[in-house]
């Protein structure tokens, strides 16, 4: 009876079935798919001027909480260059009006990022689905990031921890202002506002309805001003930490939308910068 038993879970072993040629080609065939889908240029579309708009919308809600916090602005660098030249010719402003500390941070990082990223998108391919995805995902870090440093130490408008959120925005936004421009969607830069305002002025087709160029501008500049108004809005009733996250959920959305934008099926011309 003992034999019989081991005879029994002899027989009851499960065979393992060899991996066959059909799957193998089936997991190679869906690495390929992926593959070529994350190289894929994305083109431009409605879909991606959404995902410009949003990202609008995220700048205005960061400069909401930038400048009255630290008297600076983490994407919008006129307002700062004018300050640090205020800074060089009137030094008893400092620490009133405007922080040069702060203001310097800013500039010097928002630069830093917009030639990294300019750079290394020249060598790799501005509009590869794979490296929008990535660049957005380190923006988005950088963001949450800031948004942590503030729950954690607070909102002293001066000091390291000031630095450091100044510092992580304005990264974030030079190197998301770069990725605009790869887009070939110059009326949407998700961050100045002012060659926008000029260029919709002096458009001699304003009135027009079909006018895709002044469209855009005006999608532009409506989500800049209500993404500052919402920013301004939470900063008052819950905190500007919060609103520098909600900034954060809303480029890990675009983040997210990347993966889904469309390719285009002919080559486009490419930003020269």
């Amino acid at each position: 009876m003992w034999f019989s038993k081991e005879k029994d879970q002899e027989t009851i072993q499960p065979e393992l079935r060899p991996v066959s040629d059909d799957d193998e080609s089936s997991q190679q065939d869906s690495r390929n798919r992926v593959q070529k889908h994350l190289t894929q240029n994305i083109g431009s579309s409605a879909f991606a001027e959404l995902q410009l708009i949003i990202l609008t919308f995220c700048t205005g809600m960061q400069d909401a909480t930038t400048f009255p916090d630290y008297h600076c602005f983490a994407s919008n660098q006129t307002g700062n260059t004018v300050f640090l030249c205020l800074a060089l010719i009137l030094p008893q402003l400092d620490g009133e009006t405007f922080v040069s500390a702060n203001i310097g941070m800013a500039l010097g990082l928002f630069l830093a990022a917009g030639w990294l990223t300019g750079q290394l998108s020249h060598a790799i391919g501005p509009r590869k689905r794979w490296w929008l995805v990535l660049c957005n995902l380190i923006q988005t870090g950088l963001v949450f990031g800031a948004a942590a440093v503030q729950y954690r130490y607070g909102i002293p408008d001066r000091g390291p921890a000031a630095r450091a959120v100044i510092g992580l925005l304005a990264f974030s936004a030079g190197s998301q202002v770069v990725q605009s421009r790869s887009l070939c969607m110059t009326e949407i830069s998700t961050a100045m506002a002012t060659a926008a305002w000029v260029d919709l002025m002096i458009d001699k087709r304003l009135f027009v309805i079909d006018n895709r160029p002044r469209t855009r501008r005006v999608a532009f500049l409506l989500a800049l001003v209500v993404g500052t108004l919402i920013g301004a809005l939470v900063y008052r009733e819950i905190g500007s930490a919060t609103a520098i996250a909600v900034s954060g959920a809303g480029k890990m959305l675009v983040t997210i939308m990347f993966l889904f934008s469309p390719a285009h099926e002919k080559e486009e011309p490419v930003s020269s910068v």
